[in-house]
């Protein structure tokens, strides 16, 4: 079971800097699992600077479960900045679901973890605590995968069709670059727009809207990343901003920074 360390979708902001002070990995779940599960992902780091590394994770349309000392929870998808403090020495083990994946396990909608994460406990028979000694105590990550498949097969739900759907459209908003509105979603998937927003609230826990908004802002992160001399104005256009300054109020709030400010940090961050 190889690991896979190529740059995560709707994930870590400036991955060139951040390689610099952590190894980030992700291994595939059992096959039984990969219906619901995307993968398992791996942050470890030894860094002896006195101030932590402030690392941001642009937010992303899954449910994940995330094992770190004193810190074991399950959470929803969020719609603002994850920032996480690096220092010391440490690791954190977590299983990214797919969109709607978790839904079968909880059998509530998934917006009702918004803000509220969920003890591991509510779903394994096994206390956040108790998980933590299981994994953080092992030192090979393949192992610490294999007691994460069993946990997981032990409670495998069956099969939801609903997630088949939800990945449908997950996928179609990621490759459409420059869509924009819900309605071109309905229009495509033939589905009339209050049914695909109650299905994003129980299955997924945000809007499309905002799925659509967090896609076309990480792509627009990921290219500023790839292209520090790019022009701005013409990016927010290309993502289907006909208002720049909409393309910038849109971009601070996800990414925390205006994508000039961003683009200053990523120069920067090439130049250390």
């Amino acid at each position: 079971m190889p690991a896979n360390t190529q740059k995560p979708s709707m994930g870590v902001l400036n991955l060139q800097r951040g390689e610099k002070r952590f190894n980030l990995s992700r291994y595939p779940a059992a096959e039984a699992l990969s219906y619901f599960v995307k993968h398992y992902w791996i942050v470890s780091w030894e860094s002896r600077d006195e101030e932590p590394f402030l690392q941001h994770v642009v937010p992303n349309p899954c449910v994940n479960l995330v094992v770190e000392p004193g810190k074991t929870l399950i959470y929803a998808p969020s719609t603002q900045k994850f920032t996480y403090p690096i220092y010391g020495q440490g690791l954190v083990f977590g299983v990214k679901f797919k969109p709607g994946g978790f839904y079968p396990f909880l059998k509530h909608p998934i917006s009702s973890l918004i803000n509220r994460p969920l003890e591991v406990s509510g779903i394994l028979d096994t206390s956040g605590l108790k998980l933590e000694e299981k994994i953080l105590s092992l030192s090979d990550e393949q192992a610490m995968a294999a007691v994460m498949d069993k946990l997981l097969l032990s409670k495998l739900p069956l099969q939801d069709e609903q997630v088949l759907q939800i990945n449908r459209i997950i996928d179609y908003i990621a490759e459409e670059k420059d869509l924009s509105k819900v309605d071109a979603v309905c229009e495509h998937f033939q589905i009339h727009i209050r049914k695909l927003q109650r299905l994003f609230d129980q299955y997924v826990g945000i809007s499309p809207k905002w799925v659509i908004r967090l896609y076309r802002l990480q792509n627009a992160a990921e290219m500023i990343d790839r292209r520090t001399l790019i022009d701005l104005s013409q990016l927010g256009m290309e993502l289907g901003y006909h208002d720049q300054s909409h393309f910038i109020r849109d971009f601070k709030a996800v990414v925390g920074y205006t994508p000039d400010e961003y683009r200053r940090i990523v120069c920067n961050s090439e130049i250390l």
